[in-house]
């Protein structure tokens, strides 16, 4: 078959935007406090959409905007800058708290961004990328923009972290959820959606909300099926995926919701289990080789069907032990909405260094 090399990030953007946004109102990232929202709701900074602009749109408060805009401050000696802080707090606040916000002493949290003067809002300008380290999990963020305006969009990608210590290894889980740490560390197209979608939380809202290729050229005019229906195709796509913990798969879920004319003809999943620092090689590789031989066939090839939800049993043995990493290969190309990996944390955690 013939293989396609992993995309490279557009120049300029750095590797992180590959990660969630696990801000997100589909993350289930919410805004629990605003100190003004005059223009526009602060809740605004999390939708998925890009945001629009419709010059002619007003309201009674002024000029619609689809972001986050403030009245406009008449203090001194402040410029057009952010702040971020993060905050080791538990869950979202409930309605007391969010009435008495002052009692989660956010002005004292840490800080992840310090005080940077940002671009203006044209669209060659407009986003602003602030890589961090920061080790530690935060469940709260803090947001802080001098002296007032907007902001249009708030995006912090990273991985999700659970506690795996709390929970019964006899349990199963979807180890590849986003929710349970699960991150996508590499793929061969994305034109029309990210894999990263297929690990988000629900079924897919539409066919944007899932992984969706480009449509490739490399089709041979006579299309021929072997003797499970597959189409004998030359080229396919993939997209490689970290569990949030190595785990032994039992059961999976592959759903093409939304993608009617669209749909791959078939999948099959093959897995593995990477070292932190065979990890780091792959990555910094870009997935195109794989020199160790490792992956093993967790899903034979199967034949797909259009917006539907296709659930497969797989033999525990037949890896020989817990998986960490898994890729997901379509052919010829086309869209996934869901990816769901049932099964089992296994004793050993994975700590990687990305």
């Amino acid at each position: 078959m013939a293989d396609r090399k992993a995309v490279k990030i557009v120049s300029g953007q750095p590797d992180f935007l590959q990660f969630n946004n696990l801000a997100c109102e589909t993350a289930g990232g919410k805004v629990i406090f605003a100190t003004d929202e005059w223009f526009a709701p602060a809740s605004n900074l999390l939708k998925k959409e890009p945001p629009e602009f419709i010059a002619s749109a007003f309201t009674e408060y002024g000029k619609w905007m689809d972001g986050w805009e403030t009245r406009r401050k008449r203090i001194p000696d402040e410029a057009p800058a952010l702040t971020l802080e993060g905050d080791r707090t538990g869950m979202a606040a409930s309605e007391s708290q969010f009435e008495a916000v002052a009692k989660l002493h956010s002005e004292s949290w840490e800080e992840l961004v310090p005080v940077t003067e940002l671009k203006p809002g044209f669209s060659d300008t407009c986003h602003n990328y602030f890589p961090i380290t920061y080790p530690t999990r935060v469940t709260h963020l803090r947001l802080n923009m001098y002296p007032d305006g907007g902001i249009a969009r708030l995006k912090v990608y990273g991985v999700g972290q659970k506690d795996w210590s709390a929970l019964p290894t006899q349990d199963q889980l979807d180890l590849v959820a986003l929710v349970n740490g699960g991150v996508c560390l590499g793929y061969s197209d994305a034109h029309f959606g990210h894999p990263r979608n297929m690990i988000g939380l629900g079924r897919s809202a539409n066919m944007g909300d899932g992984w969706e290729t480009a449509r490739r050229l490399d089709r041979p005019k006579n299309l021929q099926v072997d003797g499970k229906g597959i189409l004998q195709v030359p080229g396919y796509e993939w997209a490689v995926l970290r569990l949030g913990h190595p785990g032994v798969i039992s059961q999976i879920e592959i759903d093409t919701n939304h993608f009617k004319g669209n749909f791959p003809d078939s999948c099959k999943i093959e897995a593995c289990y990477l070292t932190p620092e065979e990890e780091g090689k792959y990555v910094s590789g870009r997935w195109s080789s794989d020199p160790g031989n490792k992956w093993r066939v967790l899903l034979q090839p199967q034949k797909l069907q259009a917006h539907h939800r296709h659930f497969y049993s797989c033999d525990p043995l037949a890896l020989s032990g817990p998986v960490s990493h898994v890729r997901l290969v379509i052919a010829p190309d086309g869209g996934v909405s869901r990816l769901r990996l049932w099964g089992r944390p296994s004793s050993t955690r994975h700590t990687s260094k990305l």
